[in-house]
């Protein structure tokens, strides 16, 4: 039985009898590195033939954890049994040997192999390639059939979507015969239908005798999909649920350390007049690829508009021409009742003169200057304005008393203009973008991925901010591979699929499963 706490005190307990067989404990894992405690007496115990989740915010040790299971990571003290065994797993090589397959978050395929060479690529079978490649042509096929696993094992990876390519990721895994496969986010890139399908696989999986265990941030998948599920805050297991018997609610309570707000509420604010209006706006990448096409759409003051579609679609370009940050080929906007065309200047200082605003979805490349202090990073693009200048220069006194003030109403952490912006957590940083380009006071509010990376906590916070700028009259254009995000947020909804925008709906109206066929190319509207 395990015996965890949970944040209120009570035994959060997964009643497991005597007689249950253990696919995976963990006993006392504790992981280093210099100063800081990634994993600290971790217990687990995971059972066979089971789906196990693992929930926590970023930084609580459950990715360090998984990969000490899969022998990446040497724990520095502890014990790991698999079926009960006391075993030493030193190595991806020696994992892999004891039945434990790993699906990174960002797969580890070869875009110019096919399917075929990349299931086989370091476990080709035969000194005779030819014949290594029929044996494992064969078991493969045999894979496919027991699992639901339809793939082309012809086709190169670079042509098939990337819910094939996740496909291909756990037949690698069992074609090496994994008996317990660990999914590190496996849904971050995948369509609603895809996901779907995934979960099918899985069950299928479950069925069949494997063990897996999921890490995730989808409290909505968890409670899904999986049996049981663990909560990890500040390297610990700090509680352990029967999946059936817990909430959404009390997942988020235990990975936060208190209660959150999990719904959005939209304020009653008035949608106005159309404030950006798009027109026929095209765009080439630098190799020439047609990344836009002929994309047309309007946005009002006081509206939320998402942006919906698989990462890779468009989108991004559609953000750097709207910052900005790359110039305006062809079409033209038309920004409150001020026409921008493709043979006129266009650049980001320029876009601020016109009122805009953005939150990049890269908040390390684009969004701040990492070894610059926070007090630099929260002026950024803005430090040419009188309110921070005495004369010709930059008066650090008002600077500081500005940052002072913007991190404490922002909630910063650690609040102190002085220290280095690359020391902030992933949300803090994000919520100190957030807080400088809010603070400018933007007509329009360009948002690209708003909780990459972010925690459940700092999540609360930025959806706040975002609610009352959109009450204040904003415009705010998002863009989030996240649907539930999307959905939740936004009054509009526009779908891209390969550069275009093959349809738009009310959020209202929306369904997931629509959304997801649009952007999947099924179905425009």
């Amino acid at each position: 039985m395990m015996t965890n706490k949970n944040r209120s005190g009570n035994d959060a307990t997964v009643s497991l009898p005597a007689s249950t067989r253990l696919a995976i404990e963990l006993r006392d894992i504790t992981k280093r590195f210099g100063h800081v405690i990634a994993n600290s007496d971790v217990n687990l115990r995971v059972e066979s033939g089971s789906i196990h989740g693992i929930v926590g915010e970023n930084g609580a040790g459950k990715s360090t954890l998984m990969n000490i299971l899969f022998g990446l990571y040497k724990p520095d003290s502890g014990m790991i049994l698999l079926n009960d065994k006391p075993v030493e797993v030193n190595s991806p090589e020696k994992s892999i040997a004891l039945g434990i397959g790993m699906v990174h978050q960002h797969f580890m395929l070869v875009p110019t192999f096919t399917v075929l060479e990349n299931v086989m690529l370091g476990n080709e079978g035969s000194m005779l390639l030819k014949s290594g490649e029929e044996s494992v042509l064969n078991r493969l096929k045999s894979l496919s059939k027991n699992y639901g696993l339809d793939v082309d094992f012809e086709a190169l990876i670079s042509d098939i979507p990337v819910g094939m390519q996740q496909r291909v990721e756990i037949l690698k895994a069992l074609n090496r015969g994994a008996k317990v496969l660990i999914l590190d986010e496996p849904t971050g890139v995948l369509t609603p239908q895809e996901t779907i399908g995934l979960f099918d696989i899985l069950r299928s999986l479950k069925e069949q005798g494997v063990t897996i265990v999921l890490i995730t941030h989808k409290l909505k998948e968890i409670m899904s999909i999986t049996d049981t599920v663990s909560v990890m805050r500040g390297g610990k297991v700090v509680a352990d649920f029967a999946t059936r018997k817990t909430s959404p609610e009390e997942l988020a309570e235990n990975m936060v350390g208190r209660k959150v707000l999990l719904s959005i509420k939209k304020p009653a604010s008035k949608i106005g007049k159309s404030i950006l209006e798009v027109k026929n706006v095209s765009h080439q990448s630098k190799d020439g690829v047609n990344v836009l096409k002929d994309i047309s759409f309007n946005l009002k003051e006081g509206e939320i508009l998402g942006i919906a579609g698989v990462a890779g679609n468009g989108q991004s370009e559609l953000l750097d021409i709207l910052s900005g940050i790359e110039t305006l080929q062809k079409g033209q906007m038309t920004i409150n009742d001020k026409t921008i065309s493709s043979h006129q200047e266009w650049n980001s200082k320029k876009a601020r003169e016109f009122g805009i605003a953005h939150v990049p979805e890269d908040r390390h490349k684009r969004g701040l200057v990492l070894p610059f202090h926070n007090y630099e990073n929260s002026i950024l693009g803005y430090h040419r304005n009188d309110e921070y200048s005495s004369g010709f220069l930059m008066d650090k006194r008002k600077i500081l008393n500005f940052v002072n003030e913007l991190i404490q109403n922002f909630d910063v952490r650690p609040r102190s203009p002085l220290i280095n912006s690359g020391k902030l957590s992933g949300g803090n940083q994000q919520k100190l973008v957030l807080a400088r380009e809010i603070e400018s006071n933007p007509k329009i509010l360009l948002v690209g991925q708003p909780t990459r990376g972010v925690d459940i906590g700092a999540i609360e916070r930025i959806y706040e901010d975002l609610m009352k700028l959109k009450s204040n009259g904003t415009a705010i254009l998002l863009v989030s591979v996240e649907l539930d995000e999307i959905m939740s947020l936004s009054d509009r909804i526009i779908v891209m699929n390969q550069g275009t925008i093959v349809g738009e709906t009310n959020s209202s109206d929306a369904t997931e499963l629509d959304i997801g066929k649009m952007m999947s190319g099924l179905e425009q509207v």
